[in-house]
């Protein structure tokens, strides 16, 4: 049994973040130790004593009470009939029709009135309807994800300009026409604690391909030279090579020749089972990698969820053999891995899914560890994804023409990244447009899969206030042609195709059409917003090299500082982002829900934030 107690300060959160966050606060950068964070959100004395003493006049005996470090809840064993006791209720075991998973869970419970307000949420509980109803629902997986990416990665058949030639940018994007696109000059620095993170799920690159890469299109960084490996919840006797699909290909060969010679860490998360055979089961995202870099996430009570999800995320020791390369050695046998490794400064994640496939409980209590690793100094960028408005099979509501929000682009704590591109004919000198819808040949939903920067407004979170300005004026003078609904709980009311006063996003965008990658040592041409979160997180690295070198903290959340701050970005005002059966959201001046604030101007970027103290 977990009783999870309710946490102090949650309320003040946003604000504390805020106050080390923009760029006009005498605040700014001064970032929290991991152990502040968890003295600031950890339940009171008065929580902790009320609930022991209910416990124990409960006839759970204090000896049995197991309170975690993190104080967040009190954890015992109990028989069927204490429980059912302690609660006023009956247990049943619940069988999922659809994975045969079992779980046990009562239609109610209770507790005393003056505990209540002590408690947060106990299990097992009643959680097990909501989920399972969500399970069947079809979604995007993971592994559905990376196919998307691969679908955006063709083989290359042509002739490339020599390696500083910049004339053929509109059809290959190589590490030069990156450089030249957002005037970054090549690295020089590598401070000893600011690798920069890149999450990797059921994907890899390969060892072959990125030295062929290295060969090709960055030669000045040395053959055989590889990340850091922070493996969670993985087995170690996996080689790269065998999870080698692209999107590891594409996060490593546009995050390396920016960074170098800092250097990169690969967050592999969860074992082949998990990460590919079981992720199409339509499984969690992100609990395992964030208890992997917090330990307190692993107990961590927050919006009526203790840990890790018992229906939605994976379960260790791992003894399944049941998938092409889910050989009892590739099973990760050992303990769920909770605060095993330190996070990165700044962790991109080129990974994701709809809002919609997850409860708002789950999103949520992640969204809040993005917050808490924010304070922390940690900038976490996240691809908004690759179908506009939302697809086909993510469009919402009975006749499936409202737009289907991304997740975790829709958190406000991270920054969500959308792609652009160099038109046809034009070069790295002028403007970028937003990605035009092209056709790659991967079927979806009948259909041929349309790629196009994904942005729009959540349903789970309101607009946070560091965007207000500029979203009003998206409103303000380029109001989309659509009626919408103001707020989730009048979802789809009077037709509304959005939500009026969602977090909108993107916040920003870079290149993210025709990248320069091999895969399987043979090159290709990749892209997608999964290429323009490693590039965008890549440079907000080498401004931290920068901030360092003369003594000052990393920029951590910067989402405030840049919507402060607009200058330091390339507006982009051409495309839009179909989907639904519409045009979408169009590219304007200022802020849109299509390419957010713009793309990188590093030499801008790096005067703004090396002006901060």
């Amino acid at each position: 049994m977990r009783v999870g107690l309710v946490q102090n300060n949650l309320e003040k959160g946003h604000d504390l973040l805020m106050d080390i966050s923009d760029s006009d606060s005498p605040n700014y950068a001064k970032h929290w130790t991991s152990k502040e964070v968890i003295d600031m959100f950890r339940p009171s004395e008065g929580t902790v004593s009320a609930v022991a003493k209910w416990l124990t006049a409960s006839g759970i005996a204090k000896e049995r009470l197991t309170h975690t470090d993190n104080k967040a809840w009190f954890a015992f064993n109990a028989t069927a009939g204490e429980a059912e006791n302690l609660l006023k209720t009956e247990y049943f075991v619940y069988e999922n029709s659809v994975s045969g998973r079992t779980t046990v869970a009562c239609d109610e419970y209770h507790a005393p009135a003056h505990i209540q307000q002590h408690i947060d949420y106990i299990t097992p509980g009643i959680r097990l309807v909501d989920t399972l109803e969500r399970r069947r629902v079809k979604r995007n997986s993971p592994s559905e994800h990376v196919r998307q990416v691969k679908s955006n990665i063709h083989e290359f058949v042509g002739q490339i300009s020599s390696l500083g030639n910049l004339s053929t940018c509109d059809t290959v994007i190589t590490p030069a026409c990156i450089a030249a696109l957002y005037h970054v000059p090549p690295g020089n620095k590598a401070h000893p604690l600011n690798s920069m993170g890149i999450y990797e799920y059921g994907d890899s690159y390969g060892n072959a391909s990125l030295d062929l890469f290295f060969a090709n299109f960055a030669p000045r960084i040395p053959q055989g030279t590889r990340p850091i490996v922070d493996n969670i919840d993985f087995t170690p006797y996996i080689t790269t090579d065998l999870l080698e699909e692209g999107e590891g290909d594409t996060d490593f060969d546009v995050a390396y020749p920016l960074v170098y010679p800092q250097t990169l860490t690969k967050f592999q998360t969860d074992d082949p089972y998990y990460a590919t055979y079981w992720a199409s089961e339509s499984r969690g995202l992100f609990n395992d990698f964030l208890d992997g870099i917090d330990g307190s996430y692993c107990t961590y009570s927050a919006f009526g969820e203790t840990g890790n999800d018992p229906i939605l995320d994976p379960i260790y020791p791992d003894n399944h053999s049941i998938c092409p390369m889910c050989l009892p050695t590739n099973d990760y046998a050992g303990q769920l891995q909770c605060g095993v490794y330190k996070p990165t400064n700044v962790i991109s994640i080129s990974y994701g899914s709809s809002e919609y496939n997850y409860p708002a409980y789950y999103q949520k209590r992640q969204c809040n560890e993005f917050l808490k690793l924010g304070l922390q100094g940690v900038s976490i960028l996240i691809a908004s994804g690759d179908r506009g408005v939302a697809d086909n099979g993510d469009c919402l509501g009975p006749d499936a023409k409202i737009f289907g929000p991304s997740y975790p682009s829709n958190c406000p704590y991270v920054t969500s990244v959308g792609a652009t591109q160099i038109l046809p004919g034009n070069t790295v000198f002028q403007p970028e447009v937003a990605v035009v819808p092209i056709y790659a040949p991967y079927p979806l939903n009948s259909s041929v899969y349309v790629y196009t920067s994904e942005g729009g407004f959540s349903n789970v979170y309101t607009r946070p206030a560091y965007q207000d300005r500029a979203v009003s004026s998206f409103f303000e003078n380029h109001d989309p042609p659509y009626p919408y609904y103001v707020g989730n709980e009048s979802f789809g009311a009077n037709g509304g195709l959005y939500n009026r006063i969602g977090r909108a996003y993107p916040d920003v965008s870079a290149n993210g059409v025709n990248t320069a990658i091999y895969v399987a040592k043979v090159f290709h041409l990749g892209g997608g917003t999964s290429a323009s979160a490693p590039m965008f997180a890549a440079i907000v690295n080498r401004i931290n090299e920068e901030r360092l070198a003369i003594g000052k903290k990393t920029v951590g959340f910067i989402n405030p500082a840049l919507y402060a701050n607009p200058w330091v970005l390339n507006d982009i005002t051409v495309g839009n982002n179909i989907g639904c059966g519409t045009q979408g959201f169009n590219a304007t001046n200022g802020w849109d829900p299509v390419t957010g604030l713009g793309t990188p101007n590093y030499p801008k970027m790096l005067e703004l934030f090396l002006s901060l103290p």
